[in-house]
């Protein structure tokens, strides 16, 4: 039997650190683009050691080695779509966004890796700046969380108020194209509630709350269900409603592994079987 050969199948980069757990990172990644039938590719930017119950150790990878990969893959295969993720430092962080720029990629989904759901923060305060200067600029979408945002605009937020405000004053400040502040981090009506904003359209995006404490990787499952869709033809707003209706369902049959934070099910037609 001759095998069949598929031609003009999306494809997307994730440009991320490695997850050892599989929870989150290029991992988790590469399965929300396979569930959207888009061909995964991937730069990574560290490796660590990690699991449901915490990162144990944090490597990176040389600069040169992750602009080799965006390289290798851009010349070669080319894409429709990219995300980042964890950039950890200020030299990994400039050496992507001038790669962004050289090679020209477009529909740049940009989750800024800077603060834990649980606000520790996992980058210094100098490759928080170029962050903000070098990178978020060049992007279609910036997917902060609660205390990112916070960190991006020197705002407390505590109310839906907080997170409009944010939403624009980083859609204004940062020169981004559009904005979607994640409320994961929030508490009480506020939890899983994102606010949208384009520079037209302010939205309060609400979805059905899972009842889950097995929620890790659902900021890089967002931003690459994303990156996904728009590597398949959606348009910005259509990509954002319907990667967040993925995450939530996703959600509803997360991974009760490990003796910690689980992740979320990315391939959740195959865990209703």
């Amino acid at each position: 039997m001759n095998a069949k050969t598929i031609s003009r199948v999306p494809v997307a980069l994730t440009i991320a650190g490695s997850d050892s757990g599989g929870g989150a990172g290029i991992q988790a990644d590469l399965r929300t683009f396979a569930f959207h039938c888009v061909h995964g590719t991937s730069a990574i930017t560290c490796v660590t050691a990690q699991n449901t119950l915490g990162v144990a150790r944090v490597d990176a990878m040389p600069t040169e080695a992750v602009v080799a990969q965006i390289q290798a893959v851009v010349e070669d295969i080319g894409l429709q779509a990219a995300k980042t993720g964890m950039l950890l430092n200020q030299e990994i962080i400039f050496a992507v966004a001038q790669q962004v720029e050289a090679l020209q990629i477009d529909n740049l989904v940009v989750d800024p890796v800077m603060v834990s759901r649980t606000g520790a923060q996992l980058i210094d305060d100098d490759a928080v700046k170029t962050l903000c200067h070098a990178l978020i600029p060049k992007a279609a979408i910036v997917t902060p969380n609660r205390y990112e945002a916070q960190i991006l605009t020197g705002l407390q937020i505590h109310s839906l108020d907080d997170m409009q405000a944010a939403a624009q004053i980083i859609h204004r400040e940062l020169g981004v194209k559009a904005v979607l502040v994640k409320g994961g981090g929030m508490e009480g009506d506020l939890r899983g509630v994102d606010i949208w904003f384009d520079g037209q359209k302010l939205e309060t995006l609400t979805t059905k709350l899972v009842d889950t404490k097995n929620t890790h990787g659902t900021g890089c499952t967002l931003s690459a269900a994303i990156a996904a869709n728009l590597a398949r033809g959606k348009n910005l707003w259509e990509a954002v409603q319907q990667a967040k209706e993925y995450v939530t369902t996703a959600l509803s049959y997360a991974l009760d592994i490990g003796k910690g934070q689980g992740p979320v099910g990315h391939f959740f037609p195959l865990l209703r079987k």
